[in-house]
């Protein structure tokens, strides 16, 4: 495991320690999990892009013929 300075402003320290609290673990164990959830974030993000790259219209339109012509379920609608 690796250690790191971090500078924060106070206001943010102090959501940090009471969010922790609430949740019942650590400052550390709060942080590690908010960087991890971000870098999930990003790496889902980069993921889709590239296979957004890949992707085929045509193959797209192929997949959405096949979807049943019906009026959708009431709420949705929009």
């Amino acid at each position: 495991m690796s250690t790191l300075s971090l500078r924060l402003p106070n206001s943010i320290h102090r959501y940090i320690k009471e969010i922790a609290k609430n949740e019942g673990v650590s400052i550390n164990q709060f942080i590690s999990s908010a960087v991890a959830e971000k870098i999930s974030a990003i790496m889902t993000e980069d993921y889709l892009k590239s296979r957004a790259k890949r992707a085929n219209e045509s193959d797209l339109s192929k997949i959405l013929d096949k979807v049943p012509k019906r009026k959708p379920i009431h709420g949705d609608e929009l």
